[in-house]
């Protein structure tokens, strides 16, 4: 007669098992359901918010890039004498300055972007002390650079384009 309410009261529990498994089955799937929306709409949130500042980096980054190009460069920083060394000096050191100014953008862009950027100011940096090498006065280091730059295109032009791509891949 045990057994018999033992089955009985297994009967009557059963039901009873099922149901509120069924309800932790769906309960579980209504909770990470509302965990992905939630992490949704902070994402969509942060989106809003940070997307701007990243843009500004960006912006920032293009301005760096396009200050640095041997060409523009030249036409800004003029020689104060005809000494090349102090000439060189001085375009090497304008050109750390810039990057300086810019190194708090490396926390809103990407590492390999922000590789490209440092590498873009390197190369720079290397062309112009291989052109004061060459040359014999500072009118001759202007020269020897800007006929490098008829050559092949400044070392700021593919970071450009890098940068650009990246640009248009926030919207995508």
């Amino acid at each position: 007669m045990n057994e018999e309410r033992v089955v009985e009261l297994l009967l009557y529990l059963l039901p009873s098992i099922v149901t509120g498994l069924i309800a932790l089955y769906f309960f579980r799937g209504h909770t990470q359901n509302e965990e992905g929306r939630r992490r949704y709409l902070l994402h969509k949130d942060t989106q809003q918010t940070i997307l701007p500042t990243r843009l500004q980096a960006y912006e920032r980054m293009t301005i760096f890039l396009e200050r640095i190009m041997p060409q523009k460069l030249l036409l800004r920083v003029k020689p104060i004498s005809s000494d090349k060394d102090a000439y060189e000096e001085l375009l090497v050191s304008n050109i750390e300055q810039e990057y300086e100014h810019n190194l708090a953008q490396q926390i809103y862009i990407s590492e390999d972007c922000w590789n490209i950027i440092n590498a873009a100011k390197n190369a720079t940096i290397q062309l112009t002390r291989k052109a004061a090498m060459q040359a014999h006065n500072a009118d001759k280091l202007r020269e020897e650079i800007l006929n490098e730059m008829l050559e092949k295109p400044a070392p700021s032009s593919a970071a450009l384009s890098f940068l650009k791509k990246e640009v248009k891949e926030l919207y995508h």
